[in-house]
């Protein structure tokens, strides 16, 4: 009988240790009901019973814990918002290219502004006829009387 006492107590010092430890490293946004002091003098001065009040009552979770703290008390969100306008400008400038772009595929070309090859060495167009592209291609071009291209028959 002895002996059971004597490993109850150890276990109970080893406990009451451990969570006075605990509860004083844990920072002080994860200590519910009452401040991180009270919650160390509650500990001390009820061994075993402060803490399993501690464990059960007082120490938040770390989940718990992120998930009521506002967006602009998280250094990561308030990290990301310059990266999410960065991206914005990014894109808007992307955007502005893309539009510029279209807008000159848009506009009719004159005669001065046809393609490069139509130019002179200094820099005067050329005054070649424009030739048209292809020839209007026949319906059975290529193909045999039933309209079957390469067939043999």
């Amino acid at each position: 009988m002895p002996r059971l006492l004597l490993i109850l107590g150890l276990v109970a010092i080893a406990f009451w240790i451990f969570t006075i430890v605990d509860c004083a490293v844990q920072p002080a946004t994860r200590h519910r009901g009452v401040s991180k002091p009270v919650w160390i003098l509650i500990v001390v001065l009820l061994p075993v019973l402060g803490g399993i009040l501690w464990l059960v009552v007082g120490r938040m979770r770390k989940s718990t814990a992120a998930a009521r703290r506002a967006p602009d008390d998280d250094p990561e969100f308030l990290g990301r918002i310059g990266a999410i306008s960065d991206q914005d400008e990014r894109i808007r400038r992307l955007e502005e290219e893309l539009a510029q772009l279209d807008a000159e595929d848009d506009a009719p070309r004159t005669s001065a502004e046809a393609s490069p090859e139509s130019k002179t060495a200094d820099g005067a167009a050329a005054s070649t006829p424009e030739t048209p592209a292809d020839p209007p291609a026949r319906p059975n071009d290529g193909d045999d009387e039933r309209g079957q291209r390469g067939a043999v028959g």
